[in-house]
């Protein structure tokens, strides 16, 4: 038979509830052009063997570069094969979280170590099983420290990713908050004098980013005690995940919040994701973070197991009260990445010091070249701003050699209308960085 959600009269009780004459009215809020007023103009029906050809076809069409120069968000590491063999088991097979999650002991250990390995990255006490990405990540814990200080505003460097700050004012929009945005240095680092002006008592939270959207490596520890004096929250982001291995943790730096993309950890560059959004605090927030957490305990045999120790969300007995409508967790990502670290360990710090390398011999090759000059003067890790003549022509030249070139940077800094973003990892080979340069001269 059909499946009938709600018969007519179940309709008019829930419309009579809500207050509402028509089903229409629900989608008020969505302008009328939006909406779709008639039916999908879908093909007909195909067999299997006619869709997988048509599919196929499609697939032929993407080009994959030879070399990779781009990050801004999304980077290009090697994984190691043990992350796919292990995820791709049946027990695992799934980005969707655990029900009757006590039986699932196995993804539950999972998280339980990839929380571990996740709070000692970042020099934190506690981390969560995991969010959406690494923007969504940012905008919680800006929305979550208001709701916990009672305050509005929120204030936001610059250099913190473009998408990140869009998906932070949509965040705070919805909830009645305000945003402020302060700039940043010719160093490419924040503008501590600006960013003192901007805070004052009704300052919720503080957002930065190390390494920045620029690359450049920024300080949490030179603003920690200007945010704290202040009694607002210092929440510091990072979107290359792989630099944890070797900065110092922005936790240890003072940090309330550190919130981040983890797609380097294991996961490969796929049109923007699924990714994995990395969240972790201080302990004073243990029962405020939002999503779920797994903790380690004991059966009544005493045998070690695995439970869900917290569920903040919305879905479970906090309701109206829960701290975030996250109603799930990028739990096959989150495994991924607790397979390579797994896998890596202490040679996660070697790891970020080959990109350290490559990218300071990418930076000085490319600054041979005539008309190229650095557009900030500090540290960075594996990614650098450059200005350069034409930056549409060069990514242009770059991609009929088979080369995915530099983020133009222009689109969101107008001031940096001739600057390209450069990232190199692990990935890139010295001759792959002497081709690059060779073409462009």
């Amino acid at each position: 038979m059909d499946y009938v959600p709600h018969t007519a009269e179940d309709q008019r009780a829930m419309m009579k509830t809500v207050g509402i004459q028509s089903l229409e009215e629900l989608f008020a809020d969505i302008p009328t052009r939006y909406r779709l007023r008639r039916l999908l103009e879908l093909p007909p029906a195909q067999s299997e063997a006619e869709v997988f050809d048509l599919m196929k076809g499609m697939g032929d069409e993407n080009v994959l570069p030879r070399i990779t120069l781009m990050g801004a968000g999304s980077y290009h590491h090697y994984i190691p094969a043990v992350v796919g063999h292990v995820i791709s088991r049946s027990e695992f097979y799934t980005a969707y979280t655990p029900y009757q999650a006590e039986i699932s002991q196995g993804i539950l250990q999972a998280i339980y170590e990839y929380q571990t390995m996740v709070a000692k990255l970042t020099g934190m006490q506690v981390a969560n099983a995991s969010m959406y990405d690494g923007a969504s990540a940012m905008a919680e814990a800006a929305v979550l420290s208001a709701k916990i200080l009672n305050r509005g505003k929120i204030v936001v460097v610059k250099s913190v990713h473009p998408e990140y700050r869009q998906v932070v004012k949509t965040y705070a929009w919805a909830n009645g908050y305000e945003v402020v945005e302060t700039g940043y240095g010719k160093s490419g680092q924040l503008d501590v004098e600006a960013l003192r002006a901007a805070i004052d008592e009704n300052t919720a939270a503080v957002l930065i980013q190390s390494p920045n959207f620029f690359g450049v490596i920024e300080d949490p520890g030179a603003v920690e005690k200007l945010v704290h004096d202040k009694g607002a929250y210092l929440v510091c982001g990072f979107t290359e995940a792989t630099s944890l291995g070797i900065l110092k943790p922005p936790g240890v730096a003072g940090a309330d919040f550190v919130v981040g993309e983890g797609q380097s950890f294991g996961n490969p560059m796929n049109f923007g994701g699924p990714y994995l959004g990395i969240f972790a605090s201080t302990g004073q927030f243990l029962r405020k973070i939002p999503g779920r957490l797994a903790g380690a305990t004991v059966d009544k045999e005493k045998q070690r197991g695995f439970v869900l120790t917290l569920q903040t969300r919305e879905q479970h007995i906090r309701r109206e009260k829960a701290t975030s409508n996250i109603c799930s967790n990028e739990a096959l990502c989150a495994l991924a990445a607790g397979v390579y670290l797994a896998c890596l360990g202490k040679n996660l710090k070697r790891l970020a010091e080959l990109n350290i390398q490559k990218a300071r011999y990418m930076r000085e090759r490319l600054l041979t070249l005539k008309g190229w000059e650095p557009a900030f003067q500090g540290p960075v890790y594996n990614e650098f701003v450059l200005r350069c003549p034409d930056p549409g022509r060069v990514n242009e030249n770059l991609q009929s050699a088979g080369i995915l070139g530099g983020y133009e940077v222009g689109r969101h800094f107008p001031e940096l209308k001739d600057g390209l973003l450069f990232c190199a990892t692990e990935m890139l080979k010295k001759d792959d960085i002497d081709d690059v340069v060779s073409i462009l001269a």
